[in-house]
């Protein structure tokens, strides 16, 4: 018999795998997101990309699939419900049930999507242009962001210091608004242009 899903319940904050851990099964989300990050020997950490109610983790894929236990941290960015399905189960459903493998199959393709966007941005698009891109994500609800400059730095694959000085260039041109861990988006239009911008 296919043992059953179990229940995934846990707040914002938990982290849900780190380096050198074994995956405990598949997890599939209903609500909320998880943050999935890479550190490297220095340091610094980059954010790989976010799982939300229907995409498929990488990191989790490949425990399933190759038997490799997680090279990333997985964080719950906001408080998260799913359920985690176990190896037995995975495997069957991915031999059995042909709409549940062409499912997974569909998110495997959109997340390496997410993968060259990731590389177009750190290799191919200026820095300005990065910070825009993520300035308007993270205010795509609101004007007012609630990040600090070390988030920031995660977020755009660069150091804290150097997101400093071009926020500071941001809000000389009054893009932006800078505060203690916040900042407010002044001209959505003028990030936009910033945004758009290659090299």
């Amino acid at each position: 018999m296919t043992p059953k899903t179990t229940p995934l319940t846990c707040p914002a904050g938990t982290v849900l795998f780190s380096p050198g851990q074994e995956c405990p099964g598949f997890v599939r989300l209903s609500k909320g997101t998880i943050r999935v990050t890479l550190t490297a020997a220095n340091g610094r950490e980059v954010v790989l990309y976010r799982v939300s109610s229907g995409d498929v983790c990488l990191q989790t894929f490949a425990c399933m699939i190759d038997g490799r236990r997680y090279s990333a941290e997985g964080t719950a960015e906001t408080d998260i419900i799913g359920e985690v399905m176990p190896h037995a189960a995975f495997r069957q459903s991915m031999t059995e049930d042909a709409d549940f493998r062409a499912e997974i199959m569909q998110g495997v393709a959109h997340r390496f999507a997410d993968f060259e966007q990731l590389v177009e941005d750190v290799a191919l698009t200026g820095f300005d242009a990065r910070l825009a891109r993520v300035l308007l994500r993270l205010a795509s609800n609101s004007d007012q962001i609630i990040a600090t400059h070390e988030a920031l730095a995660v977020e755009t694959a660069s150091g804290r210091a150097f997101v400093s000085r071009r926020l500071s260039e941001f809000a000389r041109q009054g893009l932006v608004e800078p505060g203690r861990g916040r900042l407010v988006v002044l001209d959505r239009g003028g990030l936009e242009r910033i945004a758009s911008e290659t090299n």
